[in-house]
């Protein structure tokens, strides 16, 4: 999936490079605050969602947060994103999770149709804020 990503958002630097352990990922993948779907065609990974489940301080529930969202692009446009996110959708019911969210860059017009199509939108700012050791 990490070669899936690095490719689809051409950021070998972020997914590739620098890629965890396997106790790492071991660790991650059996955490209750990580998700991660694949689907695959003759072996292959042809599109994966990875995501983290964000428990809420106001009330007992939680919230779904779709970090990264990729389809390979010889498979694009055949529902493989809608399956994965209709996969994501099974398990925020079996696990109680009220709402799943996720962004989406200005001009990317693919993502943009696809979650227009699945769900509401709401207009909002992001903000990266580096922690006190590291700067821009």
């Amino acid at each position: 999936m990490l070669g899936l990503f690095s490719e689809a958002f051409d950021d070998p630097e972020s997914y590739l490079n620098h890629q965890p352990s396997d106790a790492y990922l071991t660790r991650l993948l059996a955490s209750d605050t990580f998700i991660a779907v694949a689907a695959f065609a003759a072996g292959q990974v042809v599109g994966g969602l990875t995501g983290y489940v964000l428990p809420k301080f106001e009330q007992e529930r939680s919230e779904f947060y779709i970090y990264d969202l990729a389809v390979a692009a010889d498979v694009r446009r055949q529902g493989i994103a809608t399956e994965l996110i209709s996969t994501i959708k099974r398990i925020a019911k079996q696990r109680g999770i009220y709402v799943i969210f996720a962004q989406a860059d200005d001009g990317d017009d693919s993502a943009v149709a696809l979650y227009t199509k699945l769900g509401t939108r709401e207009d909002v700012m992001h903000y990266d804020i580096l922690p006190e050791h590291q700067s821009t």
